[in-house]
């Protein structure tokens, strides 16, 4: 797939707010510091897109982006680490399972997860709930450019070998660096066929 354009469209904190084209939406959430907006922006070739801030965990809202004037990239609050009160831990979590459980425009979630960790429970536990809902979700390895290829290779198997001990069958998965712009392709190829699925 190429990329010919790619435009930031709305920022909310409703769900009931976002867009109404009826286009298919990929959405892309991850723990706080897990590389996502450096992703977006590599994967839309637009280094400004997605806000990379030094703190982690900014995003606070659902941030709709239209890519090619066909499908929406959507930028959701990522969970964990980011320092918040208890009430606001509250509110992102109803705005993602909001978002989540009840945007019938949700074509594919994409999970992010750091490569150079070991299995996190709280990522494991957030996608063991998204296979008890039912939701179609792939899962991203990012900043693969930091580790050696084995060190890599060796925590992606282990990743996928504890993923196993929940799932019969283990959802697709990319492995990726924005850096280097590994993994790009793959996924904006992985789109395209669902994007083409749909309309066939």
């Amino acid at each position: 797939m190429e990329i010919k354009s790619a435009e930031f469209v709305i920022s909310n904190s409703l769900v009931g707010k976002c867009p109404t084209t009826n286009l298919p939406e990929y959405a892309f959430i991850g723990r706080s510091n897990v590389g996502k907006s450096s992703l977006i922006n590599m994967l839309a070739n637009n280094k400004k897109l997605a806000k990379t801030s030094a703190t982690p965990g900014k995003t606070l809202l659902i941030n709709h982006f239209i890519i090619n004037n066909e499908w929406y990239l959507v930028d959701l609050p990522g969970y964990g680490y980011a320092k918040r009160s208890k009430s606001e831990v509250e509110k992102l979590q109803t705005l993602i399972s909001s978002y989540i459980l009840n945007r019938e425009e949700m074509t594919c979630l994409f999970v992010l997860v750091d490569s150079r960790l070991e299995p996190q429970k709280i990522d494991l536990e957030f996608i063991e709930w998204l296979g008890e809902n039912g939701i179609p979700f792939g899962i991203i390895f990012t900043k693969a450019d930091k580790s050696k290829l084995s060190k890599l290779k060796s925590n992606i198997s282990s990743y996928l070998k504890k993923l196993k001990e929940q799932w019969e069958e283990l959802p697709p998965y990319f492995i990726t660096s924005s850096e280097n712009r590994t993994g790009r392709e793959e996924l904006l190829n992985y789109i395209e066929e669902i994007n083409k699925s749909l309309h066939g």
